[in-house]
């Protein structure tokens, strides 16, 4: 999914968009199954008793609001978040309901720092770290392929152009 060119100026180009690794949908996909499984298995209870039809609707109920609230909701903010990574700045942008934003243009940024623990290694994701001309460095964290990311935000930021190893493979 492209970034919205509306957001761009007329000589920007999108570098990257991404959006957090998908680990982040790892419990609500747990809680889906769960939900989902426990709900059948209550209903197939109830249906047993007298009262089946006022338990089987405040079954469906109480799911419902999980599964909004503990999978729908995760799954939205996983996908209105952007990580975006332009010729001109870094833009990262979250929320649903109430969007934040933050832009850092290159010419800001001073260092970018990428951690990875062995789960993050596995899985392929990380925590970038920026530290611009800002007191603290902002951290993002589940980047997925944060070093790839990493090295584009040095490729963007460093001036040299004999530097640019990356976009000499073709990639």
């Amino acid at each position: 999914m492209a970034y919205p060119d509306d957001l761009l100026s007329d000589d920007e180009q999108v570098v990257v968009h991404k959006h957090p690794h998908w680990k982040m949908l790892i419990f609500p996909v747990f809680v889906l199954l769960v939900v989902v499984g426990g709900g059948i298995y209550l209903a197939t209870l109830v249906q047993q008793t007298e009262w089946a039809m006022i338990g089987q609707i405040a079954i469906a109920v109480v799911g419902g609001i999980l599964l909004i609230w503990l999978v729908l909701a995760p799954f939205v903010r996983w996908r209105t978040t952007h990580f975006v990574v332009t010729t001109h700045r870094l833009m990262v942008q979250e929320g649903v309901l109430k969007r934040t934003g933050i832009d850092i243009p290159m010419s800001r940024i001073n260092s970018v720092r990428s951690v990875r623990g062995l789960t993050d290694r596995l899985l392929g994701c990380g925590t970038l770290i920026v530290e611009s001309a800002s007191d603290e460095p902002l951290e993002f964290d589940d980047i997925p392929r944060v070093e790839y990311v990493r090295t584009m935000l040095y490729r963007e930021t460093n001036d040299d152009p004999n530097d640019d190893y990356v976009r000499k493979q073709g990639r």
